[in-house]
C-alpha cells in the first residue's frame, strides 16, 4: 500500500497542471555552480530564488551537466563552469578541465536539461586553463573567451574569439577584465558560479528533470524477486497469435561479442599454452603482476645458466626482443609457467615451435620437455638442429600423463650462447583442428549459442588507450613473428597470435557472419596515455588511416589475383573471399566535433568505394544522454545502416524498460544492441539476471524489423584474471563454467525465427506489477518451418497459460519440445531441463514461478 501510495504522489506531482499554483511568479533566478565535492566531479548543478537572498538547490544537487573529459582517475571533472545565454538562443557552458591541462570545455543546451556534443578547445601553449568565462565581445559579432593561466608562479589572462564554438582566433595575452562570478549561499554553504533571470517555467522544468530522474532511480531499484502473498489468486494467461499481423524480423538477432578483456584471448581462446612467447611483456603492458618484464613467465632450469633479454638483430622488426642464453653446463634451459600453468591431458599430442640461432660452432638440438607440478616429466621431444641463423625448428611431443598445473622447459642441447624467440606449445585438438587455432571446449561453448555473427576484437580494445594503442588490423595477419604485439587497454600483453585471420576463420567455422569493429579515427575518451582523454588522428594522417580500413574489406572479400592484399588472405591459406558484409567504426565513443568529423571522412569513404558494406555506428556507453542523442542525430543525418547502442543496466531498468524498442521510429536507421547485461549487486550472474535478459531478448524479438542483432557482453572471463564482471562464460585452464546468463543467449540463440506473430494477451490480474512481468514471443523459423513459442513469467507463483495454435494451423497432436530454465531469483546453478511433449492446438501448460519456457514445435513436412 506504501508503495501504490508513493508511485500515486510521484505520477500526480509530474502531472500537475501549471494553472494550479495561482502564485507562482512569473520569472525568477537561477544559479549555476559546481562544487568541490568528489574532486570537482559532480557536474553541474542549479539553485532558484525569487529575490536573490534564498536559494533553493534543485536536488540537492542534482546533476545536469557532467564533463565526460579523460579518465576517471584524472578527469570526468568540471571546475569552475560559466554559463551565458548566447545571441543564438542556446544556453553555452564553459568549464576547465584540470588544474594541469591547456584546455576548456564547451557543451551547448536549449533547456539546460538536455545538452549536447562536448567540445574540448585546446589554448595552445598558453599554460593551465582555469576560471574560463565568455561574454558577447563589443562588436556583437563573436564571442570572448578569457581565462587565467599559471605559469611559473605568474598568472595570466588570455583570450581568444569565436563565433560558433568550433574555431577559435590564436589565443592573447592580454590585460583584458575577466567577467566575476558571484557567490551565492545554498545550504548555508557558500558557492560560486552565474546568476541568470529566467521564466518561472525554466525553473519548473528543471524542477520536474529532478523528480522524473528520481522516479527513474525508484524503477531502477526494483528487484526481480518479489512477495508471493502478493498474489494469492491463481493467475492465468490466455494468449490469442494474430498470424495475419505477423512480420518479418531480422535472422541475425543473436550474435556474439569477443574483445580481449579478463584474459579473453592469451590464456583464453587462443589456444597458445606457452605465455610470453615473444619475450615482449613491457611495464607498458601495464601489468599489474609483479616482474612484469621481457622475462615474465621464464624462469632457468640450473644455475649453470645465464637468461639475458637482447635486440640487436632480432626475428622482426614487430618483434624486436629476444631471450640470449649462455649456457655453462648441457642440460639446462627456461622454463615457462604457462598461463596460470601449462595444462596438458595424457595421450594427446602437443606442436612445439621455437625460433633459433647461434653462432658457435658446436650446435646441438633443443629438447622440449612436459613437466607435472612436481617437475616430473611427462612428455619429451626434440627438435632440428639449430642454426647460425635464425630458423624455425619444431617437434611434437606427447603428454603421458595429465596434468592441470604444468610448465613446459626449453633445453638446447649445447653449450655456449644461443638466441630464441617465439617459443609455442599448440594441442593439436584445437577447435576443427585449426593450426594456430582456438581452444576447443572454448570456442564450442561459443559455437552452441549459434551466433549469427561474431564482433571482434572490442570494444575498448579496438580504439585504445592513446592513439597509439589503436587496434590496428594489419598488424595482426601474415606470420606470427611478423605480427606486432600491442600493450592491451585492459592491463596485459597480447600477442596478436589470435588475429584478424584467425577471427574470420572462426567466423566461417561457426557459420557467424563476421562484424570486425575498428577505431572512428579516435582513441578511447578515458584515455591517460599519449595525452588526455579523446584524441583525434591527426587531419593530415586520416586519408592513410582510411586507407587502411578499406584496405582491410580489400584484404576480406577481394580477388587474389588482383588485389595484394587479398593475395596475403589467399597465402594464408584462404583463397576464397570471407564475404565481409558489416563493419562496425567506433566503440561507445565520446559523440564530440572531433569524433563527427572523422567519422564522417571514414563512412563517406567507404560508401563511395563499397557501398555494399554495411557501416554500424555508435551511439555512446549508455541508453540515454548526450552521446547517444547526439550518435543517433549523425546516424540519422548520414544513413548508417545499424548504430551500436550499448547499456549495462539494474535490474529494474530491464524489468521497466520492456517497451524500449516498441517507441522507435521505424524510418530511422536499424539498432545494434551491441553490449549489454543486467548488473545487480555483487555483479552475479544467476536466475534474476538470465530471465531479466530473456525478457529483455524478447522485447526486442517483437521489435526485430528494428532491432537487427544484439550481443551481451562481456563473452569470457579467467578465473583470478577477470577485472569486469558479470560475464557470460567463465573458465580455468580445464574446465569452461558458463554463468546462467549463458543459457539465455544459448536458448534463443538456438530457437530464433524470422518472422513474428503478434499475440494478444488477457490476463485473471491486469495489475501492473503482473503485467509487467510476463513475457510472450511467438515466431516462426522460415528455413525449418518450425514454430517457436518464448515464455517469460518474472512473478514469484506459477501461471497457467494457454495459447491459441489454431489461427497458427495446428490441427491434432504434434510433437514438440520444451525447455525450461527456473530458480529462485538468486539461483545460479539453475540450468535449462528439456523434455518431449505432444501438444494439441489448445495448449495448456503451467508456467513456473520465475522462468524462461522455450516450446518448438517441429515441422511436420
Amino acid at each position: 500500500m506504501k508503495k501504490a501510495f508513493f508511485f500515486l504522489f510521484v505520477t500526480i506531482g509530474f502531472s500537475l497542471p501549471n494553472h494550479l499554483m495561482a502564485n507562482e511568479p512569473d520569472s525568477a533566478y537561477i544559479f549555476a555552480y559546481a562544487t568541490e565535492k568528489n574532486a570537482g566531479r559532480n557536474g553541474l548543478h542549479f539553485a532558484w530564488s525569487t529575490d536573490r537572498n534564498t536559494w533553493h538547490s534543485i536536488g540537492p544537487e542534482r546533476t545536469f551537466l557532467r564533463s565526460e573529459y579523460a579518465s576517471g582517475r584524472h578527469g570526468k571533472r568540471m571546475l569552475s563552469p560559466y554559463l551565458i545565454k548566447g545571441n543564438d538562443g542556446m544556453w553555452h557552458c564553459l568549464w576547465s578541465v584540470h588544474e594541469g591541462y591547456a584546455v576548456f570545455a564547451h557543451c551547448t543546451s536549449t533547456d539546460l536539461i538536455s545538452w549536447g556534443q562536448q567540445a574540448f578547445p585546446t589554448t595552445g601553449n598558453t599554460g593551465n586553463c582555469m576560471n574560463p568565462s565568455v561574454t558577447f565581445s563589443p562588436t556583437g559579432q563573436d564571442y570572448l573567451i578569457t581565462w587565467k593561466s599559471l605559469q611559473a608562479g605568474n598568472t595570466k589572462t588570455y583570450s581568444c574569439r569565436t563565433k560558433d564554438f568550433r574555431t577559435y582566433s590564436i589565443p592573447q595575452a592580454e590585460n583584458v577584465a575577466v567577467p566575476h562570478r558571484q557567490q551565492v549561499t545554498i545550504n548555508g554553504i557558500t558557492e560560486s558560479g552565474t546568476l541568470h533571470r529566467v521564466a518561472w517555467n525554466e525553473v519548473e522544468a528543471l524542477i520536474q528533470a529532478d523528480k522524473m530522474a528520481k522516479y527513474k532511480a525508484i524503477q531502477n531499484a526494483e528487484r526481480l524477486a518479489i512477495n508471493p502473498d502478493l498474489f494469492k489468486d491463481t493467475i492465468t494467461l490466455n494468449v490469442t497469435p494474430r498470424p495475419e499481423e505477423s512480420k518479418k524480423i531480422s535472422d541475425m538477432l543473436i550474435g556474439v561479442f569477443f574483445e580481449d578483456i579478463n584474459y579473453g584471448a592469451d590464456g583464453g581462446l587462443y589456444a597458445e599454452l606457452v605465455q610470453n612467447r615473444d619475450f615482449e611483456y613491457s611495464p607498458n603492458d601495464i601489468g599489474r603482476e609483479e616482474n612484469w618484464t621481457a622475462t615474465n613467465s621464464w624462469t632457468t632450469g640450473g644455475e649453470s645458466l645465464l637468461f639475458d633479454i637482447d635486440t640487436v638483430a632480432p626475428l622482426h622488426a614487430h618483434n624486436p626482443h629476444y631471450a640470449v642464453l649462455d649456457i655453462k653446463e648441457k642440460g639446462h634451459g627456461l622454463v615457462n609457467d604457462g598461463f596460470d600453468g601449462v595444462p596438458v591431458k595424457a595421450g594427446e599430442k602437443y606442436d612445439f615451435s621455437i625460433f633459433a640461432r647461434s653462432s658457435n660452432s658446436k650446435r646441438g638440438k633443443i629438447t622440449v620437455r612436459l613437466l607435472d607440478e612436481g617437475g616430473k616429466v611427462i612428455g619429451e621431444a626434440r627438435t632440428g638442429k639449430i642454426s647460425k641463423t635464425w630458423n624455425k625448428l619444431s617437434a611434437v611431443v606427447e603428454a603421458t600423463a595429465s596434468t592441470v598445473n604444468g610448465r613446459i622447459e626449453v633445453i638446447p642441447n649445447m653449450e655456449g650462447k644461443v638466441d630464441l624467440d617465439m617459443v609455442s606449445l599448440f594441442p593439436q585438438k584445437t577447435f576443427k583442428n585449426r593450426k594456430n587455432g582456438m581452444r576447443a571446449d572454448l570456442a564450442q561453448a561459443i559455437a552452441d549459442i549459434h551466433p549469427r555473427f561474431v564482433r571482434f576484437p572490442g570494444g575498448c580494445v579496438a580504439h585504445g588507450n592513446g592513439l597509439d594503442n589503436i587496434y590496428r588490423w594489419e598488424n595482426t595477419i601474415g606470420p606470427l613473428e611478423g605480427r606486432k604485439p600491442l600493450r592491451n587497454l585492459w592491463g596485459y600483453h597480447q600477442t596478436m597470435g589470435l588475429g584478424y585471420y584467425e577471427y574470420f576463420q572462426f567466423c566461417e567455422d561457426i557459420g557467424a557472419e563476421p562484424l570486425p569493429v575498428v577505431a572512428a579515427g579516435v582513441c578511447c575518451q578515458n584515455s591517460s596515455i599519449g595525452g588526455a582523454g579523446q584524441m583525434g588522428i591527426p587531419m593530415e594522417e586520416m586519408p592513410e588511416y582510411i586507407e587502411s580500413l578499406l584496405n582491410l574489406i580489400e584484404w576480406a572479400n577481394g580477388d587474389p589475383s588482383e588485389s595484394p592484399w587479398a593475395k596475403m588472405r589467399a597465402e594464408a591459406g584462404h583463397p576464397k573471399p570471407f564475404n565481409l558484409k558489416y563493419l562496425g567504426v567506433g566503440n561507445e565513443d565520446l559523440i564530440t566535433p572531433v569524433f563527427e568529423e572523422r567519422f564522417t571522412m571514414i563512412f563517406k569513404a567507404i560508401k563511395e568505394k563499397y557501398p555494399e558494406i554495411q557501416v554500424v555506428g555508435t551511439s555512446g556507453p549508455f541508453s540515454e544522454g548526450p552521446d547517444y542523442v547526439e550518435g543517433w542525430k549523425i546516424a540519422s543525418k548520414l544513413g548508417i545502416p545499424l548504430v551500436d547502442e550499448h547499456y549495462y543496466q539494474p535490474a529494474g531498468w530491464f524489468l521497466n524498460n520492456h517497451d524500449y524498442y516498441d517507441r522507435y521510429d521505424r524510418s530511422k536507421p536499424k539498432v545494434y544492441l551491441g553490449e549489454y547485461a543486467t548488473h545487480i549487486p555483487g555483479k552475479g550472474n544467476n536466475i534474476e539476471t538470465a530471465l531479466l535478459e530473456a525478457y529483455h531478448l524478447i522485447g526486442c524479438e517483437r521489435n526485430g524489423d528494428i532491432v537487427s542483432m544484439t550481443s551481451y557482453a562481456p563473452l569470457l572471463a579467467k578465473d583470478r584474471r577477470t577485472r569486469w564482471r558479470p560475464d557470460l562464460i567463465y573458465f580455468n585452464n580445464t574446465e569452461v563454467k558458463p554463468g546462467t546468463s549463458y543459457y539465455t543467449q544459448l536458448l534463443f540463440g538456438q530457437n530464433s525465427g524470422n518472422e513474428y506473430i503478434p499475440s494478444v494477451l488477457t490476463l485473471s490480474d491486469n495489475r501492473d506489477d503482473v503485467r509487467k512481468r510476463i513475457g510472450i514471443s511467438v515466431v516462426k523459423d522460415s528455413l525449418s518451418q518450425d514454430l517457436i513459442l518464448k515464455f517469460v513469467n518474472l512473478l514469484p507463483v506459477k501461471v497457467q497459460a494457454t495459447i491459441d495454435l489454431a489461427p497458427l494451423g495446428i490441427s491434432g497432436k504434434q510433437d514438440a519440445t520444451k525447455t525450461v530454465l527456473s530458480g529462485m531469483p538468486e539461483d545460479w546453478k539453475a540450468r535449462p531441463e528439456t523434455s518431449s511433449i505432444a501438444i494439441e492446438p489448445q495448449y495448456r501448460d503451467e508456467l513456473p514461478a520465475y522462468s524462461l519456457t522455450i516450446v518448438r514445435l517441429k515441422s511436420k513436412s
